[in-house]
């Protein structure tokens, strides 16, 4: 058994680690299409790799639940297809179209507004009252992403506008997706919820290709398999894994905000493997997205 101490120095490891790992999923993305594959093919493989991983999860967690007497219903099971297509493939898709015309490092910025998403579709559908603090740091976030945004936009041009806009829209999708597992995770289980709902996503990514383009178009080059394989494992699986334990032993709070460490591994990473620029715009663009995110997440766990 660990003591606190090490409970709170193990979770905090977890949750940066993590972060990291999570935020190298657009390094790999990227460096995927620089050997001629598309979106559809890219995360047709991540996922049809990462499906193993996911099954076995869903399975280990249906055993226990079923020791514990909390089999799922049919109700259960239709939540469980409804947030695995919004959450995680919309989510996913819409994210690796996204990254095919603005880089990492502003992707990574646009995803980090999640928190204050969150809040707006709260106020939205719930009518729960957003409070000055949360409106300014809402402002201070969204004004990070705007300073990228706009630097940005004057060196690719209008592609940026449409892989920003589909960025965002997959950062909404995934607010949903947090929404509304908030709500059935204590019924449903957290490893369960994630194993089986991930596996929908899979499988909904594994049909679009099918659909979508001939099975020659899976024929790619090793080192895309390589990559896919690597994303699957440590920018999918492993990360999720690590984000349950954190949580685990410091709570939901204190990974959310230990995990701000992101986007800075994201810059960091599209330095040294794309040669991405890293200049004053992006770094005052972090330090406004991480401040409104922090403030957003610490009036949120009060």
């Amino acid at each position: 058994m660990l003591d606190n101490r090490q409970r709170i120095v193990s979770g905090l490891i977890l949750a940066s680690a993590g972060a990291i790992a999570f935020s190298g999923k657009a390094i790999i993305v990227k460096l995927s299409y620089r050997y001629g594959v598309d979106a559809v093919t890219v995360i047709m493989l991540r996922m049809l790799l990462a499906l193993p991983f996911f099954i076995v999860m869903g399975f280990w967690s249906e055993r226990q639940a079923h020791a514990r007497a909390n089999p799922l219903h049919r109700a259960d099971w239709l939540r469980i297809v409804g947030l695995g297509f919004v959450g995680y493939y919309l989510s996913s898709y819409l994210d690796f179209l996204g990254l095919q015309y603005i880089t990492a490092s502003l992707e990574r910025l646009i995803l980090y507004l999640n928190p204050t998403l969150v809040v707006v579709l709260s106020w939205l559908l719930y009518k729960k009252p957003i409070n000055a603090m949360r409106m300014v740091a809402m402002a201070v976030s969204y004004s990070g992403v705007l300073l990228v945004f706009a630097h940005e936009l004057t060196l690719a041009g209008d592609n940026v506008v449409l892989g920003g806009a589909l960025v965002f829209a997959s950062a909404l999708s995934y607010a949903f997706y947090l929404m509304l597992s908030g709500q059935w995770v204590q019924r449903i289980g957290s490893i369960r919820l994630v194993g089986w709902a991930t596996s929908v996503a899979c499988v909904c990514c594994i049909a679009q290709f099918v659909v979508l383009r001939p099975l020659a178009a899976a024929l790619v080059q090793p080192e895309v398999w390589q990559l896919a394989a690597l994303n699957a494992v440590a920018c999918t699986v492993a990360p999720v894994l690590m984000v349950m334990l954190a949580i685990e032993r410091i709570g939901a709070g204190l990974t959310a905000q230990t995990g701000m460490i992101g986007p800075m591994a994201t810059i960091g990473m599209g330095v040294i493997f794309l040669g991405e620029p890293l200049n004053v715009w992006i770094g005052v663009g972090t330090a406004l997205v991480l401040g409104g995110v922090f403030i957003v997440s610490k009036y949120g766990a009060k």
